[in-house]
């Protein structure tokens, strides 16, 4: 009797373990429609980009609200993991800023596709703006402080003020082909280099 509670228990987590990677296969899929096409993009387009059916993306994501927020959680956990990753990977603490730096702006270039949206009154889009700030400000935040530590860059700065700076650099990005808001933010995160090292 136990092998077959054993055998029903991986079973079990199996199943659980395959709805989480076609949920994230489906999250990526719609990111890159938005991206392409808007929040408006028809969802048989997400599901051909996923490879299953319209039904499955319903079974999981009844609504589209529901998978724009889905979309919108799913990047800014990828964005808030990546910090503690390039931290512990990165030759120096500034290197793992810069490169944190470079995917929010690629999170915050994508978002735009999410924004209207986002100024929905829909409840379900309310709350979002606060676990944003909660998820990505302490990241941000310890990547400052790590690279402050080793003296690389000024101690003074704030990350909301830095993701604000940024984000502000970011808008309109993608409209107009003589704007290149990424390299406008990689002048900003060399500003933040001690005036010795400029």
């Amino acid at each position: 009797m136990a092998d077959l509670d054993g055998a029903a228990e991986k079973s079990a987590s199996r199943k659980r373990a395959d709805a989480r990677r076609n949920e994230q296969t489906l999250l990526d899929a719609a990111a890159a429609a938005f991206l392409a096409s808007g929040v408006d993009a028809p969802v048989r387009d997400i599901a051909a980009r996923a490879g299953v059916g319209v039904g499955t993306i319903y079974r999981h994501f009844p609504t589209r609200a529901d998978l724009v927020v889905a979309v919108y959680r799913h990047q800014v956990e990828a964005c808030a993991e990546a910090g503690p990753a390039l931290l512990a990977g990165s030759d120096s603490p500034y290197a793992a800023l810069a490169r944190w730096i470079d995917l929010f702006v690629d999170f915050l270039v994508t978002k735009h596709g999410l924004a209207e949206a986002l100024q929905s009154d829909d409840a379900a889009f309310q709350s979002l703006h606060a676990y944003f700030l909660d998820r990505l400000v302490p990241v941000c935040t310890r990547l400052l402080e790590a690279a402050a530590a080793a003296g690389e860059i000024r101690p003074e700065v704030h990350a909301y003020e830095l993701m604000r700076g940024v984000g502000n650099l970011c808008i309109g990005a993608g409209r107009d082909p003589r704007y290149d808001a990424r390299r406008l933010v990689g002048l900003l995160i060399a500003g933040l280099r001690p005036a010795r090292e400029q």
